[in-house]
């Protein structure tokens, strides 16, 4: 840095000297005054808006560890603690250096400069639960807990930590009202731990438990049959089984509903909807297309066999009004 200074002041000093050539016989006065106002406003700029600090090798080394990270970013914070992005970053070093008690005053420092941001909020939060003995919430992490839900009313981890709090607190019946809400956000499978979770709230608080979800509607009706010229030849096996298949149109052939009948049950009625998804992460209801399938397997198993036979493919746009009839054999 030392050498950089140097050559700057060197540079500066030629510059000038070639600018205020023309002044130096008759008024060596005024250019040594321009000369040197000009060099002290130029330091006091660079000191101002410049970054000193770029030139220091030991600033510009990438940290070998976390540790390292962590004393990088203590150092940039002292220089600007108002840097919210830094003291976020920090607090989960610290987490990650099994260092909960700094996480929670690394994250508080975050929090209090950004009071609407719910994410911060509610890492703030957490990190005074986890630096608890107990990982009990206190007070004051229950006021960020729902300053987070103040500022967005669906964020999921505030409103799941806010009622954990409440059953701390043994509020038993508040964390149940804090909870329902989610019922609505999450998936089929993850509602259905936590509905578990509130009516043990709820018996806790002496109230009845919810009540049972209502059965998904269904969302395609369809009638399978087997061609009649191909009845009239086919004896099937005993194993033999009808998949009715509905999968992305266009997409992979991984089904997103299907049901299985035996194949004496032929022609049959069947009525595809969420409940029939292999997938809880992607329903019929999530998908605006489908192309429907019938497959006869004589020997039972999912994945097709030479031999299967089937339906024509038939694209549905959902819902479907009317009964989608799939006739097996007939091309």
């Amino acid at each position: 840095m030392a050498v950089f200074l140097a050559l700057s002041l060197l540079l500066g000093l030629l510059v000038l000297a070639t600018l205020l050539r023309p002044l130096w016989p008759q008024a060596r006065g005024v250019a040594l005054g321009i000369g040197l106002v000009v060099l002290a406003s130029a330091a006091l700029l660079y000191r101002l808006v410049g970054t000193p600090q770029a030139l220091d090798a030991a600033v510009r080394q990438a940290p070998a560890t976390l540790a390292d990270a962590v004393a990088q970013l203590q150092a940039a914070l002292a220089r600007d603690p108002q840097r919210v992005e830094g003291w976020a970053l920090l607090g989960q070093a610290y987490l990650r250096l099994g260092d909960p008690g700094k996480a929670r005053d690394a994250l508080a420092r975050a929090a209090a400069l950004a009071p609407d941001d719910p994410d911060l909020l509610t890492e703030a939060a957490q990190a005074r639960a986890l630096a608890d003995p107990a990982h009990a919430f206190d007070a004051q992490a229950i006021a960020l807990l729902e300053s987070a839900l103040k500022a967005n009313p669906a964020h999921q981890r505030a409103r799941w930590f806010l009622g954990v709090a409440q059953r701390q607190r043994g509020e038993n019946a508040q964390a149940a009202s804090t909870w329902e809400p989610l019922l609505a956000q999450v998936d089929t499978a993850t509602a259905a731990s936590l509905r578990k979770e509130i009516n043990a709230a709820r018996a806790q608080a002496g109230l009845a438990p919810l009540a049972a979800p209502a059965a998904p509607a269904p969302l395609l009706s369809v009638k399978v049959s087997l061609d009649p010229a191909l009845a009239a030849r086919v004896r099937l096996q005993p194993d033999a089984t009808v998949f009715v298949i509905a999968r992305q149109a266009g997409g992979p052939p991984m089904p997103v509903a299907v049901q299985k009948h035996p194949a004496s049950a032929l022609p049959l009625a069947v009525r595809l909807g969420d409940a029939d998804s292999p997938m809880p992460t992607l329903t019929l209801s999530q998908l605006h297309e489908v192309e429907l399938v019938a497959r006869l397997s004589a020997s039972g198993q999912a994945m097709r066999q030479d031999g299967d036979l089937e339906s024509a493919p038939v694209r549905v746009t959902l819902p479907a009004a009317q009964p989608i009839t799939l006739v097996i054999g007939a091309r």
